[in-house]
């Protein structure tokens, strides 16, 4: 399976900024216990790196991705360490060129049809939807969907399990990214169970969507 058709068979993208790296590998095995095949290790946090190549050498069933990256420094170093996608909240083409070049997948961000439309011209087909709520939320969204049928989106930023399936009952949408299930307070504290709830009740909205 493709890397955005096991994002898409998730329906669930863990968005995660590590407090430490060496928490990375515990949380790549509790979200897997609960069926969460893929995670997404931001540059927003130090060590970002680190993290990434730790799951890829202890978890390598695990789908691993970074996020926030920002710079081709930050792409680079993402890729070196494992990361078969990168995430960016916003579209740039150097960072799009530079990761199909490496022969990871680009999920870069977009909020306008304009910025839908570049998206488009740079050959993708799969896109960041964000800030979803801050940006109009499921009927923005909607509305966005019907011109560009195409397209499909990761919707990420303010979802959380209140709102969840509400994305996720759009045809558009492939998956949702989240940080709720994965707070950082969460990691730093080593409380496996509290992620294993909140991701565990993320799959379960997930499947009852997905009927």
């Amino acid at each position: 399976m493709t890397v955005l058709g096991r994002i898409r068979d998730a329906r669930v993208l863990p968005v995660i900024e590590l407090p430490d790296p060496k928490l990375a590998v515990p949380l790549a095995e509790t979200l897997r216990d609960v069926g969460i095949g893929c995670m997404e290790i931001t540059f927003r946090a130090a060590g970002a790196a680190e993290a990434i190549a730790a799951v890829r050498a202890a978890c390598p069933a695990m789908l691993i991705g970074a996020g926030t990256v920002l710079t081709l420094e930050q792409l680079d170093r993402a890729v070196q360490a494992g990361a078969e996608f990168v995430v960016s909240p916003g579209l740039s083409r150097p960072i799009v060129e530079r990761a199909i070049e490496a022969g990871v997948v680009p999920l870069p961000g977009v909020a306008t049809p304009t910025e839908i439309q570049m998206g488009l011209d740079a050959g993708l087909s799969t896109l960041k939807f964000f800030p979803a709520a801050a940006a109009g939320g499921v009927p923005y969204l909607k509305a966005l969907a019907g011109p560009f049928r195409s397209v499909e989106f990761v919707p990420t930023g303010g979802i959380d399990a209140a709102n969840l399936a509400d994305y996720l009952a759009l045809p558009g949408v492939a998956a949702c990214g989240g940080s709720w299930f994965v707070k950082r307070e969460w990691l730093a504290a080593g409380d496996w169970a509290s992620v294993s709830r909140g991701a565990s009740e993320a799959m379960e909205i997930a499947r009852t969507v997905r009927g």
